[in-house]
């Protein structure tokens, strides 16, 4: 069939990169190893000769010279429905481009339990290094030793976020730019109460509140349903003066927006909504939401990039996550009606 990719196709060798890029098969076997040393101009040409021929490392071969695995395994506190598929596209991505292979294990039980699961994996040196996506006890990194383990733990034992994840600042980012908008009284949705991101949002929202000397109508204690959403949008009483809404996450928002639809309020006319998280129906729903992107494939990418740095014993890569948050103004928000 026209346009699938031809399964029966040779694979490109080292040799061939060598010779497109113009340089030694040795210098590619460099690059490969990500070694320092290579002139940025060489590494732009082989960048470009890679591309060109979809070229892969071999790791099976590599892994039987050398006598490495080229495994790196992903662990989650357990595997449920929910699983951070953006935070783990952007770990494997960046272990696939240093040549190594992924495994995602979900360790289930108490703190014990995944101490003695991580430390197994170590144990059986058919993996290089492990990537925690969820706490572990300082005794699981001091009986690692020396072996390589990065513990980034950005969701809790229910896969709960946490960390750089429920960083509560754009909750300000989207008070600041509604009140820059002309809005001046506010009603927060919250999250569900368990998690560290629904509290460190309620925070920000009514220190930003406090600090601009804005007004809260008040907030609503929802569970991130759409549910909670449109009975918070329901149930406002029509002389509340809100014009602004801080939705918990999208789904939230668009309850939110469904709810004033029903009552004959207008969105963004009569209210401004706004939501969190990006997802894909947020640029499909009318209106369009405002929403925060949080690039959550960066967190993983950094992840990983460190773990490959422990492997190799080479100097701990800088963590950047300035622009981990962006604000996405879209229709279901404006100024306050006049």
């Amino acid at each position: 069939m026209a346009g699938e990719p031809d399964s029966g196709k040779k694979r490109s060798t080292i040799w061939e990169v060598a010779r497109v890029a113009g340089v030694s098969h040795q210098t590619v076997s460099r690059y490969l190893r990500n070694e320092g040393g290579l002139r940025p101009a060489t590494r732009e040409k082989i960048d470009k000769a890679v591309a060109e021929l979809d070229y892969r490392p071999n790791l099976i071969a590599r892994s039987m010279r050398t006598r490495r695995s080229n495994r790196i395994a992903i662990v989650l506190p357990e595997l449920t429905n929910f699983v951070p598929i953006p935070v783990l596209r952007g770990a494997s991505a960046a272990a696939r481009a240093a040549g190594y292979t992924t495994d995602v294990v979900g360790l289930e039980g108490d703190e014990k339990r995944r101490a003695e699961g991580t430390l197994s994996l170590l144990d059986s040196q058919q993996i290089e290094g492990v990537l925690s996506f969820t706490p572990l006890s300082d005794r699981v990194i001091e009986a690692a030793g020396r072996r390589p383990i990065v513990v980034y733990g950005e969701y809790d034992d229910r896969m709960h976020s946490r960390g750089n994840l429920a960083d509560g600042k754009p909750a300000g980012m989207i008070v600041r730019h509604l009140a820059d908008l002309g809005h001046r009284r506010f009603l927060h949705v919250a999250g569900a109460d368990d998690w560290a991101s629904a509290v460190n949002r309620r925070q920000v929202y009514e220190l930003t509140i406090a600090e601009l000397g804005l007004e809260s109508y008040g907030v609503v204690e929802g569970d991130w349903s759409m549910a909670s959403g449109y009975e918070a949008a329901r149930d406002l009483p029509a002389n509340s003066g809100v014009t602004a809404v801080l939705a918990a996450n999208d789904y939230v928002a668009m309850g939110v927006i469904r709810g004033f639809q029903d009552r004959g309020v207008r969105v963004p006319q009569d209210v401004s909504v706004f939501g969190w998280d990006n997802e894909e129906f947020t640029r499909y729903f009318l209106p369009s939401i405002s929403t925060v992107d949080s690039d959550r494939e960066t967190i993983g990418r950094q992840a990983m990039t460190r773990l490959i740095a422990l492997i190799r014993d080479e100097p701990q890569p800088a963590i950047e996550l300035e622009s981990l948050f962006t604000l996405v103004p879209r229709a279901s928000s404006g100024p306050p009606p006049r």
